[in-house]
């Protein structure tokens, strides 16, 4: 398979402005189609800000919404495929942050955001509801799969993603800059990510892309550094902080092959057994209340299995 061009759209969107946004869109993947670039990937939320609070629902479309078909249309004439992200509205006025991936002018796939931070300055939980799938997806170039920044910091993701076969885990953010690193002089959120991606490279043996924004909104920087890591962790591209531009890097599919060979984590990977384990702590956790003889059912059936470790 011949080398694939990926291109980061590391923007500054205008805070509830979606036309204006759309409009810088539309200029990214011009120059994207200029550059030959084959996936241009856009930051989370990058149709309408991220702190859109009581916003939610007047930025919020549809998934089939003129405004998402126009660009996908743009990045078809010009030869390549999207990742956006956008505040999605459902038929029955639910709204969840959701990234979308556009091939041949068409919707593609939606990933909804699953995990909300609620923490530090984060309130997303309020606003937008979650979402409950996480599932890989075919495109021309690799199997895929999209999670949105929050996302990534839960390894039960990724590991679902890989185990539905993502070759590409591609994660659009909108990481606020926080802290001092203390290697170097570096800013502590740009550490944390780039040690994050390369670990998961390395132990799902995946091509690993993170777009993140710049700009500030209600005095809150977002820092930019988006990455593309190889599978055996290398960065392949690591964009500039603060800057806003498009930056491009070529990745070689073959390098799947070569990692896999040497390091066949994925073929021994143990999914049976994960099953298995977290059916029993799931029973454990969420187990009902004993019965007027203090039994649990869920004990007692665990004591009865063929393989259960209190089987005399």
């Amino acid at each position: 398979m011949a080398e694939i061009r990926i291109g980061l759209a590391q923007i500054d969107p205008r805070l509830g402005d979606v036309q204006a946004n759309v409009c810088k869109h539309l200029a990214f993947i011009e120059e994207a189609g200029r550059q030959e670039v084959q996936i241009l990937i856009f930051p989370e939320l990058s149709l309408t800000g991220y702190f859109i609070k009581d916003l939610v629902s007047e930025v919020g479309l549809r998934a089939n919404s003129a405004l998402l078909a126009e660009l996908g249309m743009a990045a078809a004439r010009a030869g390549l495929d999207i990742v956006l992200g956008f505040v999605e509205e459902s038929p029955r006025y639910t709204y969840f942050n959701a990234a979308a991936y556009f091939h041949g002018g068409r919707l593609h796939h939606i990933h909804r955001k699953v995990y909300l931070p609620t923490y530090g300055l984060f309130d997303e939980q309020r606003y937008i509801g979650r979402g409950e799938r996480i599932a890989a997806f075919d495109t021309p170039y690799l199997r895929s799969a999209l999670l949105i920044c929050e996302d990534m910091w839960h390894p039960s993701t990724v590991y679902v993603a890989s185990q539905d076969g993502a070759d590409l885990l591609i994660c659009p953010s909108c990481s606020p800059g926080r802290g001092i690193a203390l290697r170097e002089t570096r800013l502590g959120s740009a550490d944390s990510w780039e040690r994050l991606c390369r670990t998961y490279a390395e132990f799902f043996v995946s091509f690993v892309v993170y777009c993140n924004r710049v700009g500030f909104e209600d005095g809150v920087n977002f820092w930019g550094g988006s990455l593309v890591v190889a599978p055996d962790g290398t960065v392949l591209l690591s964009a500039p902080l603060f800057e806003e531009g498009l930056y491009t890097v070529s990745i070689d599919p073959k390098a799947l092959q070569r990692e896999r060979v040497k390091l066949p984590l994925l073929r021994d990977e143990r999914l049976d057994v994960t099953l298995q384990e977290l059916q029993r702590i799931a029973r454990a956790r969420y187990q009902p209340m004993p019965d007027r003889d203090g039994h649990h059912p869920d004990i007692a059936s665990e004591r009865e299995r063929p393989n259960g470790h209190n089987r005399q």
